[in-house]
């Protein structure tokens, strides 16, 4: 047990870089065999981690909303939520635009082709994305099931369809429920309670194991992609990874310091979610740690923080649905010579922004978003299949920008609501996993 005891008194992000670092060096080391070797260790985490997404989400948000009992105004709070969302994404898709215009990643790329294994996403209508939100079978949507129909016109049960917003909605349904019956439901508020305090616990456990399935998954990728599809297309990996690394730095940075917070605290508390964000490539595989990060790290209200950081898993998007379009719209202008008009300009600022919320819970939100946006624009589709052979390492720096906003701004609402604890906040921790501090608390 001393081994164990030591492993775990290592800073949770000083074991997650190291096993990104041995990672790459096995992939580097083993080439395509890394995948099959150690690719099953980066699934297994994957898994684990969706494993506990669902369940920690449920009992999060009843047991959150249900201890409302009219202190706090959830509607409020849920207006406020949606407004930062929308102005960071505005902000995020301006800064897309312009390091897409000053690096200019689609002059002097010539003859791409469209990757064999890219297919066309069907965008779903804005009152069928509204409907999904209300599930036929709150079990189903717990359970990942939802609905397809089948060559017969048959409407089937199909499993992998789930989508954490209809979760949500049912929790919220049962906690105001909870609410209404006031204290006629003592001992089913107290189990929401004791519920959310389990998984949580469950999560410390399976977050502890984010340093294999970094190995694993970091391993596979570079041993299975190498460098040879990133060369052609390698100022818009640039490009991206340049807008993106700006956003988080100088725009939620400046957000931070215009509400008197310290911005190296932010960074501190909510980087070990942003390294689970970008070894997993999923702002939903990511949610446990964000949830974990904004509570323990950055002192965000618990229940307050139950509602948003999930909410903000399904449709805060500035990586995907606002600096990747922007790019690919600005890329596709440059690569046919034929510039953006004043009109595109703002087609795509508003069709970014609006895009991110119409298309929450569809799967592939990126090329979902970019078929939206260069849709609406006008432009050829095309670009989405020229970028698909190199989506997976563009999806791990867009995913980290996803889940860095998903925790901004839960913080800077709290802290205009009263619901930061700015002690927590200046702690510094970093830890997401089990720790000595948290066991006691």
């Amino acid at each position: 047990m001393s081994l164990v005891h030591a492993w775990l008194k290592i800073r949770f992000w000083k074991r997650v870089l190291l096993g990104f670092v041995l990672g790459a060096l096995a992939g580097w080391a083993l080439g395509p065999a890394a995948a099959t070797w150690f690719g099953p260790l980066g699934d297994m985490y994957v898994r684990l981690i969706k494993m506990i997404a669902v369940p920690l989400v449920f009992f999060a948000v009843v047991n959150a909303v249900a201890a409302l009992h009219g202190q706090k105004s959830m509607a409020k709070l849920g207006g406020r939520t949606f407004l930062w969302f929308a102005l960071t994404a505005v902000i995020a898709v301006g800064v897309g635009l312009l390091v897409g215009t000053i690096m200019q990643p689609g002059v002097g790329v010539t003859h791409l082709a469209v990757d064999a294994e890219y297919v066309p996403k069907d965008v779903p209508s804005v009152a069928k994305v509204l409907l999904s939100v209300v599930p036929e079978n709150p079990f189903h949507a717990m359970t990942g099931i939802g609905t397809a129909t089948n060559a017969a016109g048959e409407t089937v049960l199909v499993a992998g369809k789930g989508s954490i917003l209809p979760v949500i909605f049912w929790a919220a349904l049962l906690g105001f429920s909870m609410v209404k019956l006031g204290e006629r439901t003592p001992r089913m508020r107290e189990l929401m309670g004791e519920g959310r305090d389990v998984m949580v616990q469950v999560t410390r456990f399976v977050l502890e194991v984010t340093p294999i399935g970094t190995f694993g998954l970091i391993a596979a990728l570079v041993g299975e992609f190498g460098f040879s599809k990133l060369l052609p297309l390698g100022n818009f990996v640039l490009a991206l990874y340049i807008a993106c690394a700006l956003h988080i730095v100088l725009s939620y940075g400046g957000l931070l310091l215009a509400h008197r917070l310290n911005p190296w605290r932010f960074f501190k508390g909510a980087f070990p979610a942003m390294q689970v964000a970008f070894v997993s490539s999923s702002s939903f595989a990511a949610m446990p740690a964000s949830l974990r990060a904004a509570t323990h790290n950055l002192g965000v209200d618990k229940d307050y923080a139950a509602f948003a950081v999930p909410l903000g898993a399904s449709i805060k998007m500035d990586g995907c649905g606002a600096i990747y379009p922007a790019l690919c719209a600005l890329f596709i202008s440059q690569y046919t010579g034929v510039p953006l008009t004043a009109d595109q300009y703002l087609i795509v600022l508003v069709a970014s922004v609006l895009g991110s919320f119409g298309t929450a819970g569809v799967p592939g939100t990126a090329v979902v978003m970019a078929t939206v946006v260069l849709s609406a624009a006008g432009l050829p589709l095309e670009v989405i299949g020229y970028l698909y052979a190199i989506d997976r390492v563009l999806d791990m720096m867009r995913t980290m920008t996803n889940v860095t906003g998903q925790v901004l701004v839960p913080v800077l609402v709290a802290r205009e609501t009263g619901l930061l604890d700015i002690d927590v906040y200046n702690a510094g921790r970093t830890d997401i996993g089990i720790d000595a501090e948290a066991e006691a608390a």
